[in-house]
């Protein structure tokens, strides 16, 4: 492994997207994987598929998209689904189904290991919905390096979170990553103060020594905050195919960049760029050439 690369680990759900054309391979974990190594990263993903063939052709897919699969683990429940249908504006409304394999992930030497090494690892609320996954997310940060970004892509689907849940997370975060939906709900959950969107991201950078907080409001902008710098773009006008995974790619191009050291807006621009890119393809993963 060439240590020139940064290593970025994924942790969480890995599934099928049932969209209405077909199914695409997906989980925010998996999509961040796979955009961050297209930025020049080493991918691994860590997470769970059944003894199925939902699981046996989703490694490979892995395979043909060069992205590691020696961390996902294989149990006796079934491969996660995700059936996903596409409002008049490619919104995605999600139904997710439960008792999935993802819901399962173990700790073991592996695991551990590739969290001790990761310089970005990245994970979400959804994923620790059930005690299994959640206890294994929780002692895998305990054991990132202390200079590791630790990316908390908060991803709130349905009712699979608790105050709880994004507290303990964002105490074991560095980067903190929502969309415009789902500030509110922090807001509220948490007891921001402010009523202004900006102030309530200061807040928190503030509360949990974040150093880098971003918030996406969808076609129109994007404000990403540090303790000492502030970057505000608008989201570029594209043909839009579906949004499924444009989030998760202008995580991973963030925290990419932010690794490289490049300034704020340069990190920024280049998010913009590759999740309006997203945008116009299907699926989270779409080929770049």
């Amino acid at each position: 492994m060439d240590r020139k690369k940064p290593i970025i680990v994924g942790v969480g759900e890995i599934l099928w997207d049932i969209l209405p054309e077909g199914k695409k391979l997906g989980g925010a974990p998996c999509n961040f994987v796979y955009h961050a190594q297209m930025q020049g990263a080493h991918g691994l993903i860590l997470s769970a598929i059944g003894n199925d063939d939902h699981g046996r052709e989703i490694l490979e897919v892995l395979e043909s998209k060069q992205l590691r699969a020696e961390l996902i683990q294989i149990n006796d429940k079934p491969t996660g689904t995700v059936d996903v249908l596409l409002n008049e504006k490619g919104i995605p409304e999600y139904t997710i189904h439960e008792q999935v394999a993802w819901d399962f992930i173990t700790l073991n030497e592996a695991t551990e290991k590739a969290a001790s090494q990761a310089d970005i690892i990245c994970f979400g609320s959804l994923a620790q919905r059930k005690y299994t996954s959640q206890q294994t997310i929780k002692k895998l940060l305990m054991g990132c390096k202390h200079e590791s970004l630790v990316v908390y892509d908060i991803n709130l689907r349905q009712h699979y979170y608790t105050k709880d849940i994004i507290h303990q997370s964002l105490q074991s975060s560095n980067v903190l990553k929502l969309n415009e939906e789902e500030l509110p709900v922090v807001k509220d959950l948490l007891g921001l103060r402010s009523e202004k969107e900006e102030i309530q991201i200061r807040e928190l950078l503030e509360m949990y020594s974040l150093k880098l907080v971003a918030l996406t409001k969808g076609g129109e902008a994007s404000l990403l905050v540090t303790p000492g710098d502030r970057s505000y773009i608008q989201t570029p006008e594209v043909d839009v195919q579906d949004t499924v995974g444009a989030g998760d790619s202008f995580t991973a191009v963030m925290c990419m960049g932010f690794v490289k050291g490049q300034t704020l807006h340069e990190l920024h621009q280049a998010a913009v760029e590759i999740s309006a890119f997203v945008c116009t393809r299907d699926g989270a993963m779409p080929d770049y050439s």
